[in-house]
Order: C-alpha cells, then structure tokens, then sequence
C-alpha cells in the first residue's frame, strides 16, 4: 500500500517502503514447520468458507454472503503454483444492474486489510479514544461500507496477507509490474466465472502502488483476459514516478509536491481552510516553480523568497537557505519543530522526534509502522472469529521482502523513477469510451502528494478527460479515511461515481 518517502529512501508502501523492518521470519518458520511435516504451506489455507450477515446501513438492512477464501493460480506445466487470497461480499438476490469492485492496496508488498478495515469493508477498526495508538483494536460495524452500492472483493497479491507461492522460486516470479498485474487479473477472471459475474460492471479500487497497479490491471484484463473494466477508483495513487523520485532536483516536481507541505502546515497550526489552498497553489505552479528553474538567487530578492516559503511550510528560514527552496527531502524531519517529526503518510501532525541530536536520522514511521499495524491482527481475528477462515499461517500485511525483491523494469523497460501509468490511463479512456477514473487524495499526504496527480489529470486531452475523470481531495493524509468524516465524504464521492454507471 506504501511507499516508503525518498527521504528515506522512498519506496521502501506505500502503500510502500512502505514497508519497513517486518518481522518476516513467521512466514519461514510456517514454510520450515510445513515442509518438516512432510506438507506443503499451502495446505495451512483452509477450504473456502461462507457465512452470511447482515449490515445495518443508512437505507436499512443490507443482508451480503460473505466468502473467505482461495483462487488457484496455475503455471504452464498445469501445475499449481500459488493460492491467492481474497474476501468476498455479494448482495443476496442481487439486482443484475449492481456492480462488482476488485480492490487491493499497494506497497509493493502491502495486504488489502488497510482499505478493507478502513473504508470499504462491513467492519471497520477506528482509531479513537484507547485504540488511538492501536493498542486496544476493536472492530464496529461501518455505516458507511461500499457494499451500499457494490459488492465487493479484496484481493491480497502473492507475498502478502494469506497469499502464498509454492516456493520461493515460484513466488520470485510475481514480484514485478507486469506479473503482479497479470497474476491479479487472472485472479479476478476466475472469480468472475465462479461466480457468474460476467455481466456485472467491475471495477478496480487501489491505493498507493494500488493505484499504480489498476491501471496495469486494467489493461492484464482486457488484454489478457478478454474482458472489460468500467472504471478504476484511485487513493493515493503513484501515477508518475518521475515526480516522486529526485524532489531534491526537479523543479516541477517539487512544486506539484508544495501545496501538500504547506497544507500540512496549516493543519498543524490548526488555520487549515479551503479557502487558503488556491493561493498556495497559485504561488507554487508561479513564484516557486520559477524560481527553483532559475539560477540561484542572492539578495533581498532571495531574502524575500526564502522567507515566504519557511512560513508556508513551518521550515526553519536557515533550512530552506541551505536547500535553495528545494525543501521536499528535509520536510519531515525539520517541519514540524525543533525536537519534532512529521510523517510523510500525514504531515499534518508531529510527534516527538526520537533522534533530535541527528539531522538525517529518523525513527519508524509513525503512520506506517505504528498505529496502522493493527490492521494485521484485526483481520486475522476477525476473520477467524467472524468469517470461518482459520489458519494458523501468519497474515502479512506488509511483506518488506516483497518491496525489496520488485523489479520495475517488468514493464517496458522501467525503473522505479520512470514508471508511470498516465499512458496506461489514456489508452484506457481511448479505447473503451465508458471508462471512468476517480482520483481521491489527502491534502496533507507529501508521500504520493494531490498535486502531481492534478498534473496528470488536467494534461489529458479533454476529449477523453470529460466528465469522465476527477480529482477528490479530503483533508488528511495518505489514510485519509482514518478520519471519520473523511470516510463519510468520499463514501459519498464513491456512490455519486458509480450511480453515474447505473444511471449512462
């Protein structure tokens, strides 16, 4: 789901590392225990297993079948080489209109516990009051659950949650952009004919490498499988890896990056308002982007640079002298404060720094690796207790191994710094004249931040762009929806998007 931020090393999720330091050693105890046995890991996953409940939502009662399982995922010598887990809610009796969404999260290497947990799913698991640092998880039933307008099916790629390959051989094979794409949309397929879903929109919902992986997705399903997505929803989506990588250097980038800095500021200060964020915007697409593409400046006329942007974004004025405006990579550890840090997941808020003696030494992060954690062990229990689904396999919410083994260059050649996905989101508008795309972002999320998905929004030509692409903002950070409110808005967003689907 995660990224881990060029600050420190950025791709290490979001979504990424999002992945730091996991304890990966369970998995291979369960492979040594499994194999010592004289059975294979996969053998620990379970038969399929089907409850039915029912969810109290805004409209009444919404009875779902929910299924906890497995997909077979067959190599070329007809053999079995890996089990994909999912988690399914479909309406029971079903309208013929209602349509089906496939989510995942991203990393590379990250579960779908996250959107599941914290969005879309029946249950939700808050952080409020004693589980605000995660310490005391509790799931409650969500009001404001997808299932509303769609059925849904999370899907945890090979490597992470319960998903697992037959070998460490088998599973090297899915760890890069084009076999993760295709492994994902072979998935979908064969839960599609499963479940005679054929006739059923299906739509895509990614978040961080999520997004990322949608659009690659996508194009696997129609160009593979044969069949055809209506439209992918985005949360926090890397788009354009040009942008995120090298902000230290890239003057475009690092404007399209600054009007998160500067709403993180306001957030932190408490002044956040909407009405502030177009003159932010304005100044970092003009005075700032302009400057950073000019010689460097001296004199008053710095002077006077310089100090407007320490107070946009709560930098110490000697901070951004010394980085000549370029301020993306000292961001999170100078912003918010002397003795304070910032999450690059949610800079709206600082906590206290661990390692303050040092300029470049950073802790965990508190977003990624702290709180968030608890989603792993709310599922599995949750599973366990409430789908049916009993496994004593451990379920991995974000695999670092994963992150570390990925090949970018499994597709067309790139590199993490030149991925993209805007040719794969033109292509997708082009050819299939109904597609829809909806962009959701935290203001304050300086990981994959709002603005370099803006610029690869309004630069589609606008025949293909037209009312069927947009870019949803919410106050918070890469989770955004960890925030109550937040999760009510884009519930909101997200029904408006599909009954524009029902109603064409």
């Amino acid at each position: 789901m995660f990224f881990k931020p060029v600050l420190s090393c950025l791709l290490a999720l979001l979504l990424l590392s999002p992945l730091t330091a996991l304890a990966q050693e369970p998995a291979a105890q369960e492979r040594s225990a499994a194999q010592s046995e004289g059975q294979g890991l996969l053998d620990l996953l379970p038969a399929d297993s089907v409850t039915h409940h029912v969810l109290q939502t805004r409209k009444g009662e919404l009875r779902y079948t929910a299924t906890a399982g497995t997909l077979d995922l067959i190599g070329q010598d007809g053999k079995r080489n890996a089990k994909i887990f999912y988690t399914a809610y479909l309406q029971e009796d079903r309208p013929p209109d209602r349509p089906v969404t496939f989510a995942f999260n991203g990393g590379p290497g990250a579960a779908s516990a996250y959107l599941h947990l914290g969005l879309v799913g029946p249950k939700i698991l808050p952080f409020d009051g004693d589980n605000a640092d995660g310490t005391q998880p509790q799931l409650k039933d969500n009001p404001e659950s997808w299932l509303a307008f769609t059925d849904l099916v999370l899907i945890d790629p090979t490597g992470t949650g319960w998903s697992r390959a037959v070998s460490d051989d088998a599973a090297e094979r899915y760890f890069n952009v084009r076999q993760d794409a295709e492994s994902i949309a072979k998935a979908i397929t064969l839960y599609v004919q499963k479940n005679n879903l054929l006739t059923a929109s299906k739509y895509l919902l990614g978040e961080s490498y999520g997004g990322f992986r949608a659009a690659k997705v996508a194009l696997a399903m129609k160009n593979s499988q044969n069949m055809i997505p209506a439209g992918i929803i985005m949360i926090s989506p890397l788009i354009e890896g040009r942008f995120l990588f090298g902000l230290d250097q890239d003057p475009l980038a690092s404007s399209l990056q600054f009007p998160s800095l500067a709403a993180a500021e306001l957030e932190r200060k408490g002044a956040f308002s909407l009405d502030a964020v177009p003159a932010i915007e304005r100044f970092a697409m003009t005075d700032y982007l302009m400057t950073l593409a000019g010689p460097i400046q001296t004199g008053a006329e710095a002077q006077a640079f310089y100090q407007r942007v320490a107070e946009l974004t709560g930098l110490p004025l000697a901070a951004v002298e010394r980085t000549h405006g370029f301020v993306g990579d000292i961001y999170a550890k100078e912003a918010g404060g002397a003795g304070r840090i910032v999450s690059p997941y949610d800079a709206g808020a600082s906590l206290p720094d661990p390692y303050p003696e040092s300029s470049t030494a950073r802790n965990d992060d508190p977003v990624l690796d702290g709180y968030t954690r608890a989603y792993g062990s709310a599922f599995a229990n949750y599973a366990r207790d409430t789908l049916g689904f009993d496994t004593p396999m451990t379920y991995t919410l974000l695999n670092e191994d994963v992150n570390r083994r990925w090949e970018w260059n499994g597709s067309h050649g790139e590199s993490r710094a030149t991925a993209s996905v805007s040719t794969d989101i033109r292509d997708l508008l082009s050819v299939i004249p109904s597609f829809r795309l909806m962009v959701a972002h935290g203001y304050s999320d300086i990981l994959t931040p709002y603005g370099m998905s803006g610029y690869v929004l309004s630069h589609l030509p606008p025949e293909l762009a037209r009312d069927r692409t947009s870019l949803e903002l919410y106050r918070g950070g890469h989770m955004f929806y960890t925030r109550d409110e937040e999760r009510r808005a884009i519930f909101e967003d997200a029904r408006s998007f599909y009954q524009a689907d029902m109603q064409d």
